[in-house]
């Protein structure tokens, strides 16, 4: 098998810059060569990143791609990874189960899904210490700005409350077979020191999402639709917009709502 055919539906865009590969690959920590740490590379194509992340002797690298040619591909041009290459959903698997207690995650991840891979490292936060991933610019500006930005929004919010972000670089479009139409950048996440957020936790969920879903209004009213009217209440918040809070303040707002709900 030379080549695996790009598939729309799965929002696949090969990297084809040896160069960036090799500058993602990099821009993931590592253990040691006597302890590695175990890596999952999420969608590995035709191994582009994977080829660096196996020469790393302080990383043992696992791989998970739902294209079954591409998996063919890899067991074809990779015999030595086959036996940690994973043919299924990422989405669907259970991490600690398969990965025990610490997995670091990197990819070149699919545009149509890279929001829902960001909500699965947040939902096993506790096991993922860290995550590298090319993304279409566009969210990874979403993710990585502050309180304040038109671009803040809800992955902002539940990311940064458990992550450090940092955008790393841009990368154009022109370095991918098929080019997709909007350039790509990588981020890195970092786990904080936060263990707990100091509220419901299930909620604070509900009320960043409720926040934003009219981003417009100011919060008060954001609020209504999920939790009820809260006219005749009073909270420094509720004349502002949910751009505006941090992490910090939809933990107030939360423990308010917890209080005050109908």
């Amino acid at each position: 098998m030379n080549q695996v055919r790009a598939k729309k539906a799965l929002g696949q865009h090969f990297l084809t810059d040896l160069n960036i590969a090799q500058k993602i690959c990099n821009s993931l920590a590592g253990g040691s060569s006597e302890a590695p740490d175990k890596v999952l590379e999420v969608g590995c194509g035709m191994g582009v990143l994977t080829q660096y992340l196996l020469q790393r002797k302080d990383i043992v690298t696992y791989g998970v791609d739902i294209d079954t040619e591409s998996i063919e591909y890899l067991h074809e041009h990779y015999p030595d990874f086959s036996p940690r290459l994973v043919e299924g959903d990422f989405l669907n698997m259970d991490l600690k189960e398969r990965f025990g207690e610490r997995l670091k995650v990197i990819g070149n991840f699919p545009y149509n899904i890279s929001s829902q891979i960001f909500f699965k490292v947040i939902e096993n936060r506790d096991i993922i210490p860290e995550c590298v991933g090319m993304i279409q610019k566009e969210v990874a500006v979403r993710i990585a700005e502050p309180p304040g930005s038109r671009e803040y929004g809800i992955l902002s919010v539940l990311l940064q409350a458990w992550y450090d972000i940092e955008y790393l670089f841009t990368v154009s479009e022109k370095v991918f077979n098929p080019p997709p139409k909007v350039k790509s950048a990588v981020i890195r996440l970092k786990r904080n020191g936060v263990e707990r957020l100091g509220c419901d936790e299930a909620l604070f969920v509900k009320v960043v999402k409720a926040s934003f879903g009219q981003r417009r209004k100011m919060i008060r009213n954001s609020l209504k639709s999920q939790f009820g009217d809260f006219s005749g209440a009073e909270h420094r918040f509720f004349t502002m917009r949910a751009e505006q809070l941090s992490v910090a303040d939809f933990v107030e707002l939360t423990n308010w709502v917890a209080e005050n709900k109908r």
